[in-house]
């Protein structure tokens, strides 16, 4: 699995202009699922995200966790993240998770992160064209690969 994690100010996604969620200070995760992935890189990212010091303390340092901070999070599927640019000027998407099972994989995503923070996070609608707004706070955006733990 590999994630794009934005902290926001704000973040949203609609779908069909409808609001689908919302939140301000928090995390947007972008989410992509391959085709090697397993629950054990669920766990291990899940833990990685809630637990990553990039929100501020009182001094103004990045010292607090999501856990700690109580911010908000969105996470939204995203295959391209699985993009491969080697060959020509098309990006292949053969190694991203075919929807039969990266559906199963996002939603125990979802359903874990849920229980680590105690509180409802917001989603995207998985595999639909999503119009996702946010403020990067900032800016701090961090890659994180489950396969290679960096």
């Amino acid at each position: 699995m590999r994630v794009v994690l934005q902290r926001v100010s704000r973040a949203s996604v609609r779908v069909d202009n409808q609001l689908i969620s919302e939140i301000k200070s928090g995390l947007l995760v972008l989410l992509g699922i391959e085709n090697a992935d397993s629950e054990e890189d669920t766990e291990w990212l899940i833990r990685k995200i809630i637990n990553l010091r990039v929100f501020n303390d009182a001094e103004g340092i990045m010292n607090k966790s999501l856990l700690e901070s109580g911010g908000g999070i969105i996470v939204v599927s995203q295959f391209t993240l699985h993009a491969s640019t080697k060959k020509g000027n098309r990006p292949s998407y053969i190694k991203a998770a075919k929807p039969e099972m990266a559906t199963p994989l996002y939603e125990h995503f979802i359903k874990q992160l849920e229980t680590e923070l105690g509180k409802k996070v917001g989603t995207g609608i998985f595999g639909a064209d999503m119009k996702v707004d946010l403020c990067n706070d900032g800016p701090v955006t961090i890659v994180i690969d489950s396969k290679n733990r960096e």
